[in-house]
C-alpha cells in the first residue's frame, strides 16, 4: 500500500535518519520526551478505576500493564518489525469501550473480548503478500457517519462520570468545596495549557492539569504520597489480574476499538515513513499492524489497554527532527523497564479522584467534539440523517427503558440495550450496512434509469 501522494515529502524534514544512532546521553534525553507524551498510559487506567471504583491497587497493576504493552510494541515497530520512529501506547477507544463492557461485564469479560477481538485482527492482518484484508474491514467501520456519531454517544454517556469526582468521596473530609477547589485547578491549568501553550505545554495539558492538581491536592492536604513500597521494588505484571471471560456484545464492541487502533496507525505509519523518503506497501503495513494486535493480546492478559501509534509522538520526530528509531527503541526498553517497578505504578494511580474528575470531563468532552468534527464531513442527504439521528436518539433513550422490562429480557441483550456505546454501536453498524450499502446503491440505480429514460 504505497502512501497517499500528499503524505510524501520531497524534502526530508529529519535531521537525523531512521537509521542513524545519537550518543546514549542524547538517545535517552529524547527517549524521556517521548515517554512525557505518552501520558494514556497511566491517565487513562486512573480514568477507567475513577469509572469503575476500582481500588487503587488494582489501577497500578493496569499502569504495569499499559507500560508493558507500550514497551513491548515499541520495540518491535523501531526494531526489527517496521523499522521505524513509531511509538505506540494506549488509545481512547480503548479506554471508552473497558469503562463501558467492564460496568456491565467486569474488567475479566472486557480485557478477555479484548484478546479474543485481537486475535481475530491478528488474522486479517497476516504479513502475507497481497494479503489485505484489513484495509477493506476498516474501509466500512471508519465511515465519518459511524464513528462521528459513536464518539458523540460515548461522551453523551460518560459525561457524568468525571462530573462524579468534582467533589471528592462523600464521607471523607475534603468533600465538598476543598475537593472542587482542586477540581477547579486541574481544568483551568488544562484549559489554559490547550489554548494558550505551545509545544510541549500545549501537547501535554492534560499531563499539567493533572500535576498542578496533584500539588495543590497535596499542599491542602488531601493527598498523601501512598506506601510506595508496599508491592516491593520490583515486581511482574500480573496475569488475568481481574479474571478471563468472554462476551460476543464485548467482543464486537472491542473489534471496532481495533478498527480504529488500525487505521490511526496505518496513517502514521504512511506520515511517519514519508519523513525519510520511505514508502509503504501492504506487506510492511500488515507487519506493524499485526505486531501491534498481537501486543494487545499479550498485554490484554495482563491488563493493558490496546494501543495505537501515538500522533503526539510523530509530532515529537517532526519537530525535534530527530527520526532516528534507536531513540524509540530506548523509550520502549525504558516503558518495559518501568513495568516491573511496582513503586512507580503505585504512585501514579493514587492520584486524587477530583484531580482525575476535571481531566476526564474535559477527555470526555474531546471525544464528544471529536465526533462532532468527524461528523461535519458526512453528506447530510435523508440517508445519512436516518442513520444518525436513529442510532444516537435511540442508543441514549434505551437508558430509560422501564426495569420490569430490561428485567424480562436475557441478560447480555439487557447489557446491551442499557448501555449507549453498544447499543449505538450496533445500530450504527447494521443501520450503516442496510442503508449506505444496500439501499443508497438501489436508489442510486433506480435515479439514473429514470435519468436516462428522460
Amino acid at each position: 500500500m504505497a502512501a497517499p501522494p500528499h503524505l510524501v515529502e520531497t524534502t526530508s524534514p529529519l535531521v537525523v535518519g531512521f537509521d542513524e544512532k545519537l550518543p546514549a546521553s542524547r538517545t535517552t534525553l529524547f527517549a524521556v520526551q517521548h515517554l512525557l507524551a505518552l501520558t494514556g498510559i497511566w491517565v487513562f487506567p486512573n480514568v477507567i478505576g475513577s469509572s469503575l471504583g476500582l481500588t487503587t491497587a488494582e489501577v497500578a497493576l493496569m499502569i504495569q500493564a499499559c507500560f508493558l504493552l507500550t514497551g513491548l510494541v515499541t520495540i518491535l515497530q523501531s526494531s526489527r518489525i517496521l523499522r521505524l520512529p513509531i511509538v505506540q501506547g494506549p488509545t481512547a477507544a480503548f479506554r471508552a469501550a473497558i469503562i463501558s463492557s467492564g460496568a456491565a461485564f467486569g474488567l475479566g469479560t472486557a480485557f478477555g473480548s479484548m484478546a479474543v477481538a485481537g486475535l481475530i485482527f491478528m488474522a486479517l492482518s497476516l504479513p502475507l503478500k497481497r494479503f489485505g484484508l484489513f484495509g477493506h474491514v476498516a474501509g466500512f467501520v471508519s465511515s465519518p457517519v459511524v464513528l462521528g456519531t459513536l464518539f458523540v454517544i460515548i461522551g453523551a454517556q460518560l459525561a457524568s462520570i468525571g462530573a462524579g469526582n468534582w467533589f471528592g468521596t462523600a464521607g471523607t473530609p475534603s468533600y465538598g468545596g476543598m475537593s472542587f477547589a482542586v477540581t477547579l485547578v486541574t481544568a483551568v491549568v488544562v484549559i489554559a495549557c490547550l489554548v494558550g501553550g505551545r509545544g510541549i505545554l500545549k501537547r501535554g495539558a492534560i499531563f499539567w492539569g493533572i500535576v498542578a492538581g496533584a500539588v495543590v491536592a497535596l499542599l491542602l492536604g488531601q493527598w498523601a504520597f501512598p506506601d510506595l513500597l508496599a508491592g516491593g521494588v520490583i515486581g511482574t505484571p500480573h496475569l488475568l489480574p481481574y479474571g478471563f471471560g468472554v462476551e460476543i456484545s464485548v467482543v464486537v464492541l472491542m473489534l471496532v476499538a481495533f478498527l480504529q487502533a488500525g487505521t490511526e496507525s496505518m496513517g502514521m505509519y504512511s506520515l511517519v515513513a514519508s519523513w525519510g523518503g520511505q514508502r509503504m506497501d501492504t506487506v510492511r503495513v500488515n507487519r506493524g499492524l499485526f505486531s501491534e494486535f498481537g501486543g494487545t493480546v499479550v498485554g490484554a492478559l495482563f491488563g493493558g489497554i490496546g494501543t495505537t501509534s501515538y500522533p503526539e509522538n510523530a509530532g515529537i520526530v517532526r519537530v525535534s527532527g530527530i527520526g532516528s528509531r534507536f531513540v524509540t527503541l530506548t523509550a520502549g526498553v525504558i516503558s518495559l523497564a518501568l513495568a516491573f517497578l511496582p513503586p512507580v505504578a503505585q504512585l501514579l494511580a493514587s492520584i486524587p479522584s477530583p484531580v482525575l474528575g476535571a481531566a476526564s470531563t474535559i477527555l470526555f468532552g474531546i471525544i464528544a467534539i471529536s465526533g462532532i468534527q468527524m461528523l461535519a464531513g458526512v453528506k447530510w442527504d435523508d440517508l445519512n440523517l436516518t442513520v444518525a439521528a436513529v442510532s444516537f436518539i435511540v442508543a441514549l433513550g434505551a437508558q430509560f427503558i422501564p426495569a420490569d422490562i430490561t428485567a424480562a429480557m436475557p441478560e447480555s441483550i439487557a447489557t446491551v440495550v442499557t448501555s449507549p456505546m453498544m447499543m449505538g454501536m450496533f445500530l450504527l453498524l447494521a443501520l450503516h450496512g442496510l442503508v449506505n450499502h444496500l439501499i443508497r446503491p438501489a436508489v442510486e440505480r433506480r435515479d439514473n434509469a429514470r435519468e436516462a429514460h428522460a
